[in-house]
């Protein structure tokens, strides 16, 4: 059921977005898992069209931010003000109430209003003037941020990455998708036109289906390893904590459902390895200075890990 409303949405979506299947399924890997996304990517590449055409294929109410230096924790969260009429304090609920939350440019706000968003994502709530408001399902925040424009940026804590289950990239489209593309957006903008395939209340069954997903316990034990690994390696400085542990395993499982199984393989955890690991550890001085890129550390890391293998 799940790999059926998997291809259901992928298909809707690339109604919009031209070529880019697997993004899309690391996109639905994150929202089954009640995760969080942060694509990260140069603008004009489609990271704002992926996020609309998720949430209008998901049946969601939508939400988006747009992140400037000026804007407010209150601008996120929602105030609480007197009313008049009433004489008694109400709750005006600001954009993150909302079923599918795009957090646009998000590296443009201070820390302090970026911060604003870390209850939100981890205890699905928030928290204004002490009153605690529960938040609405399924909920995935979508972050964008420009990774090559520093000017007026305010790079994000550790604390709020480790908080994102994946993050990727678009890159750019090939000659041929391209030219797809200007076919498809010739005479009208196919988003304004799409439909939603599914809606809140099946996705949310679905994300419990996922966490049926079986893992062996030699599968679990690969998982563990592969995560400490980083954490023993001379190129990495910081390795990745229990919460990326946590997601390795709930991704490989929604990975491996997408793709129409029961069961996870070893492959699933090394397929998810660089999506959910990368952004979650820090590269020592040293192996910086050597020009190595981060996704190659990880991935090198990945491979020193034994694979199990089935015995007869």
């Amino acid at each position: 059921m799940i790999a059926e409303v998997a291809a259901r949405v992928r298909e809707n979506i690339q109604k919009v977005i031209v070529g880019k299947p697997e993004t899309i399924d690391l996109a639905l890997v994150a929202v089954l898992c009640e995760g969080h996304l942060l694509i990260e990517d140069v603008p004009g590449i489609g990271k704002t069209t992926l996020a609309r055409a998720m949430a209008t294929s998901l049946g969601c109410t939508f939400s988006r931010i747009q992140f400037t230096p000026d804007l407010l924790p209150s601008d996120i969260t929602g105030i609480s003000f007197f009313n008049q009429k009433t004489q008694e304090f109400e709750f005006r609920p600001g954009p993150v109430m909302a079923q599918v939350v795009l957090a646009d440019e998000i590296n443009r706000a201070t820390p302090r209003t970026q911060s604003a968003l870390l209850e939100a994502m981890q205890e699905r709530q928030i928290t204004v003037e002490r009153e605690t408001y529960a938040l609405p399902r399924p909920l995935p925040t979508l972050a964008t941020q420009n990774p090559i424009e520093l000017e007026g940026t305010s790079p994000l804590p550790e604390a709020q990455v480790d908080r994102f289950l994946i993050r990727l990239a678009l890159g750019y489209p090939t000659a041929d998708q391209e030219h797809a593309m200007l076919v498809r957006f010739e005479r009208e903008d196919p988003l304004e036109s799409l439909a939603a395939v599914t809606h809140p209340e099946e996705l949310i069954f679905l994300q419990g289906e996922v966490r049926k997903v079986r893992v062996e316990e030699s599968v679990r034990g690969y998982v563990v390893d592969v995560v400490r690994a980083t954490r023993a390696n001379d190129a990495i400085q910081l390795g990745v904590s229990p919460r990326g542990t946590m997601g390795l395993y709930r991704s490989a499982q929604a990975w491996a459902a997408i793709r129409g199984r029961e069961f996870v393989l070893p492959d699933d955890v090394k397929h998810m390895a660089p999506y959910v690991l990368t952004h979650r550890v820090l590269i020592s001085p040293a192996t910086r200075l050597r020009g190595r890129r981060l996704a190659d550390v990880v991935m090198d890391v990945v491979e020193t890990v034994p694979v199990p293998v089935e015995t007869l």
